[in-house]
């Protein structure tokens, strides 16, 4: 969706019914079928304050970091201070602007190592870790998905309005726009707007968060992250992906046919009924054909692999950000598991350390350092 007016997000534009109909709502249904939790734009509103400026679902985000760190020291474990909650998310909001991607990379930093905060102990100051991810544990995590996801551009009270937006944990990982494939090039258009998004005085603020950046429109799609010039987003391309689950997942074929359950399609047309007229009574119980964006969301945006691409697979080189291709990724899946089978019969694995100790997973200037647990194994490789 493009241009709203004011601050209410309220809008005289005509709706486009083919764009929302054919790609975004089937990408809704899908989303929910791989585990995100749907957000109407209004429950999206009031959970980062009622401020249509705010990009970050502070009722999300703050609940989580209580419920998910804890102190240790000496064998005990204890909460955070309100006070040290409430820095980590200033820490998180408040990060001073230097470009769209230099500051995009602190904010990546800050998600992957998280926040050093002080805290008394029994008398003792000592510093422990605030987490805003659990990398380890993708299931610990809070998925929502919302759409229509209006937010101010720079210094105006005018919106824009991306299709649809993943958060996790509160914090918008994913932008998504949807066009209908009955327009001219929607892919082209798609990648346009996600683009122009970006300007200074348009909503960065939204794309400092941001990690995979979709156009879908139905029977096609293309992916890129912060940053990326429109000729290098690419498609990807993953074998046996309708037939073959991934982990904990049904596969494809069978996802994009299971019934939403009646509290969820009157939730998504609570918003939409503008869109397609009426609800359809048996809306979400028809089978349907697989098509690409299908394909597209499955691949990147289930959320175990939404993580698995971000923490491993993203790289900052010379301030450009790069998000790896289908190619690169299965090459170092399969490095992986040889390194993994190596050291599972005993044999030696040469490593070394990566000067920040951080794990990575992509290609350096003339090497791809593929890291398990820290130790990177060096793979001459072209980089990104």
């Amino acid at each position: 969706m493009d241009d709203i007016k004011g601050r209410t997000g309220m809008t005289n534009r005509a709706p486009t019914i083919t764009e929302d109909a054919i790609s975004q709502l089937p990408a809704l249904h899908l989303l929910q079928n791989l585990g995100w939790q749907y957000l109407t734009p209004d429950e999206a509103l009031e959970l980062r304050g009622g401020k249509l400026s705010n990009v970050l679902l502070e009722g999300v985000l703050v609940p989580w970091l209580r419920k998910h760190n804890r102190v240790r020291f000496k064998g005990r474990e204890l909460p955070f201070t309100e006070g040290n909650i409430l820095s980590a998310l200033q820490a998180l909001k408040e990060i001073s602007f230097d470009g769209l991607v230099r500051t995009n990379e602190k904010i990546y930093d800050l998600l992957c190592l998280g926040k050093s905060l002080q805290q008394s102990v029994d008398g003792d100051i000592k510093s422990f870790s605030m987490r805003y991810i659990d990398w380890d544990h993708p299931e610990n995590n809070a998925f929502h998905v919302t759409e229509e996801f209006a937010v101010e551009r720079t210094g105006s009270h005018q919106t824009r309005r991306p299709d649809i937006v993943l958060f996790v944990n509160g914090i918008p990982f994913c932008v998504i726009e949807c066009k209908s494939p009955h327009i001219n090039d929607p892919i082209r258009e798609a990648i346009s707007q996600q683009i122009r998004n970006q300007k200074d005085d348009e909503i960065p603020h939204l794309f400092l968060y941001s990690q995979l950046l979709p156009a879908l429109s139905k029977n096609e799609a293309k992916y890129a992250t912060t940053g990326t010039p429109a000729k290098f987003w690419a498609i990807w391309r993953e074998d046996n992906i309708d037939t073959v689950g991934a982990k904990n997942l049904s596969p494809l074929r069978e996802l994009v046919n299971i019934s939403l359950t009646e509290k969820q399609v009157d939730r998504l047309f609570t918003d939409n009924e503008w869109m397609v007229r009426e609800k359809p009574a048996a809306y979400g119980t028809l089978e349907r054909q697989i098509a690409e964006q299908d394909r597209a969301l499955y691949a990147l945006c289930r959320p175990e692999r939404l993580l698995e691409l971000t923490y491993r697979f993203i790289l900052f080189d010379a301030g450009i950000k790069k998000i790896a291709r289908y190619q690169q990724y299965f090459a170092v899946r399969k490095i992986m598991d040889r390194i993994g089978n190596r050291e599972h019969d005993g044999l030696p694995v040469r490593a070394s350390r990566t000067q920040t100790g951080r794990r990575r997973d992509l290609a350096y200037p003339g090497q791809r350092q593929v890291v398990n647990h820290g130790a990177a194994c060096q793979i001459h490789r072209p980089m990104l």
